[in-house]
Formats: structure tokens, C-alpha cells, sequence
């Protein structure tokens, strides 16, 4: 025997290698320190529409971590419209620049815009156009946003069209621009209005006062109330609940 296999040693056991932890359990993490951080924003005017809703806010950085987004950066770029989350169009073009694709804004006035843009690396550009006839067509001048900024709104559209063209990778799950969905209303997350059913409707409480109207004008119509606020000539006059006939009526 050598004095080299005299030394070797013999049946000592391989240290165990911890394990690496999986996609999912960093992703788990990161969601934990997200919410850490959403708790802190959530009292604050930074988190905006989320105010209140540490819930959301979380989601909102992981989703915008993704899009390789920074917290604060995901909350002013994400918005949710009618439950679907979505990107503002300022946001969809800051990503595909970011990653190194081209898109610009070849032509823009209240009736007719259109942009180009091309993958990073490519030769060829797409082009998009957007005009007044093609948003009438789709039912889109009616809406709010429509009337006030039509500039604006087709801008967003072309974006949103453009860079699912150009780069719809870099865009993951939020494809769509916030401007494209129906009832857009610049950042204002729309509460979704709960189904009516007989166990919501209850009975209203008893008045302690009558309220009588004191003009004569005959109102044809039954199903819009007047505006009592709002309407000095209709301001009802207000009887005790005891009143009996032939008692004075107060004036307020």
C-alpha cells in the first residue's frame, strides 16, 4: 500500500448541497415583501385609485415586476377597467423603448393619427393608422373620454395596436392598453355594480316629517323624481308628522 492511499480517506460522507429554491418559492417571496410594501403605500396619495386596497397594490408591483417595472413606476402605469387590468398607453410605449424597440408618432391631429414602429433589430417599420371614421365604426364616440380628448384616445389606440405588433412578448399578460377598454375613465378604477336581488332591497325607514310639494304645476311624468336639492321652485314645504287639519303650517 502507498502512502498516498494509506492517507485517503475512506466511506466519509458527501456533504448535502442545500437545494435552490424553486421559481415559485421566489416568487412567493417576492410577493410577501410586495405586500410589505404595499401596506406602507396604501394610506398614502401615491397608491391613487388603490388607495386602501393593499391587496391590490400588491398585485399591481408583482404584475408591473414583471414588465420590468419599478413599484411606484407600476402604479401610475397600471389601471383596473371593468375587473380587466391594463397598461396606460404611455406605459406600453416606455416598456417597448425600455427593451430597445422603436415606436413613434408619425402624425396626430383630432381626427387622424398614425404611428410606426419596428422590433429592436429590425429593418422593416409597421405602420398603424387610427381615425374618426374607424372609432365611429366601433361604437367608441359616444364614450366620455371620446368627446373631451379624441386627440389622446387615438394616440392610445394606435399604441395599443402597435406595440401587440411590434413586441406583444414584452407586454406578457397586459396586452391591452387602458385607453382601449370601454368605460375608460382616465384612471378610475369602475366598481362592479352587484347584481340586484330581493335580499339587498329593504324597506325605507318612516320619515319624521311628510314633504309636500308646494307648486301646483302638474309633473306628467312619474318616473323622474324632481331634484329637490337642485330645484328652488319645487323645494317641498315640511308638515309635523302630527299634524291634524286645520293646523298652521309652519315655515321654514
Amino acid at each position: 500500500m502507498t502512502e498516498l492511499a494509506a492517507h485517503e480517506p475512506r466511506n466519509q460522507p458527501v456533504p448535502r448541497q442545500p437545494d435552490e429554491p424553486s421559481e415559485l418559492m421566489r416568487w412567493v417571496e417576492d410577493a410577501r415583501q410586495a405586500n410589505l410594501v404595499a401596506q406602507s403605500l396604501a394610506a398614502t396619495n401615491f397608491a391613487g385609485p388603490f388607495r386602501g386596497k393593499p391587496d391590490e397594490i400588491t398585485a399591481a408591483i408583482l404584475a408591473g415586476q414583471e414588465l420590468g417595472l419599478k413599484p411606484m413606476a407600476s402604479l401610475k402605469s397600471i389601471d383596473v377597467i371593468q375587473g380587466q387590468p391594463a397598461l396606460r398607453a404611455h406605459a406600453m410605449r416606455a416598456i417597448l423603448q425600455g427593451q430597445g424597440h422603436e415606436i413613434e408618432l408619425v402624425e396626430s391631429t383630432d381626427t387622424y393619427c398614425k404611428m410606426r414602429g419596428r422590433r429592436k433589430g429590425a429593418e422593416a417599420w409597421q405602420y398603424v393608422e387610427w381615425d374618426i371614421p374607424r372609432a365611429q365604426r366601433l361604437g367608441l364616440l359616444g364614450k366620455d373620454q371620446w368627446k373631451k380628448q379624441p386627440k389622446t384616445m387615438l394616440v392610445a389606440r394606435a399604441t395599443g395596436e402597435l406595440s401587440r405588433l411590434v413586441a406583444s412578448d414584452a407586454l406578457h399578460g397586459l396586452p391591452y392598453a387602458a385607453e382601449e377598454i370601454d368605460g375608460y375613465t382616465t384612471g378610475e378604477i369602475i366598481p362592479q355594480r352587484a347584481p340586484l336581488s330581493i335580499s339587498t332591497i329593504t324597506a325605507p325607514a318612516p320619515a319624521a316629517v311628510i314633504a309636500m310639494p308646494v307648486t301646483d304645476a302638474d309633473d306628467s311624468s312619474d318616473d323622474d323624481a324632481p331634484d329637490w336639492e337642485n330645484d328652488d321652485e319645487a323645494e317641498p314645504a315640511l308638515w309635523p308628522a302630527a299634524a291634524q287639519p286645520g293646523d298652521s303650517i309652519p315655515h321654514p
